[in-house]
């Protein structure tokens, strides 16, 4: 029961959602997620922290800068099942594909001179 209330309440954010929607695209750092949302640091962080504890993504830290990624195939099958759900009800919504572009420029960005300028790093 825990873990499905910790699954639900982390889904029970759009930008928590949204966050999902673009790991799909592959791992990305604290400071992309930021400019991709266009919000405070500290709200990315504390978005972040609900999706980890939900067990729906993982971390790493290289250097200063946190990375983060969708739950892999060795997460519980609640937490596949969630993001499975999520992708084939959200992904070809228009909110996605406008993400997906964004997301598409901020790859290309310096990820050191992103990483300053957003995060302050």
């Amino acid at each position: 029961m825990r873990e499905f209330m910790s699954i639900t309440r982390a889904l029970s954010d759009p930008n928590r959602v949204r966050v999902l929607l673009a790991l799909r695209r592959g791992e990305l750092c604290v400071c992309q997620i930021t400019e991709l949302f266009g919000l405070a640091p500290s709200t990315v962080s504390k978005h972040l922290s609900v999706l980890n504890h939900a067990g729906l993504v993982l971390s790493r830290k290289t250097e200063r800068w946190v990375y983060y990624r969708l739950a892999g195939r060795t997460a519980p099958v609640a937490v596949r099942e969630a993001l499975d759900w999520v992708h084939k009800s959200l992904a070809k919504t228009d909110e996605a594909a406008a993400d997906g572009k964004r997301l598409a420029k901020i790859m290309k960005m310096d990820l050191a001179e992103l990483c300053r300028r957003r995060c302050r790093g």
